[in-house]
C-alpha cells in the first residue's frame, strides 16, 4: 500500500535519531515514529485520529518527569 509523505521531523538525541513522518494512504493519515540507533530501527504507527490522546499522554509523562526533581514522594503511585 503506497502512502504520501505530508510532513517529516527529525530529532537527534545522543546516538539515537528519531524520525516523525505524517503519511496518508487509502486508509487515512498516520504518524510513523522511527527510532534509529546505529542502523537498528524500531517503528510504531499512530493513527492521526488518536494523535491528540497520544500527545496528551506524552505531556502527562513529561509533567511527571519534570516533577521528579521537585520532590521525591510516592504520593499517588499506588492509589486509586
Amino acid at each position: 500500500m503506497e502512502s504520501d509523505l505530508l510532513h517529516t521531523e527529525k530529532i537527534l538525541a545522543d546516538r539515537k535519531v528519531f524520525f516523525l513522518d505524517l503519511k496518508e494512504n487509502a486508509r487515512g493519515k498516520v504518524v510513523k515514529i522511527t527510532e534509529d540507533v546505529s542502523g537498528n530501527r524500531d517503528t510504531i504507527m499512530v493513527p492521526a485520529e488518536i494523535l491528540g490522546d497520544f500527545i496528551g499522554a506524552l505531556q502527562d509523562i513529561q509533567a511527571t518527569s519534570d516533577g521528579e526533581s521537585d520532590e521525591d514522594s510516592d504520593e499517588g503511585s499506588d492509589s486509586e
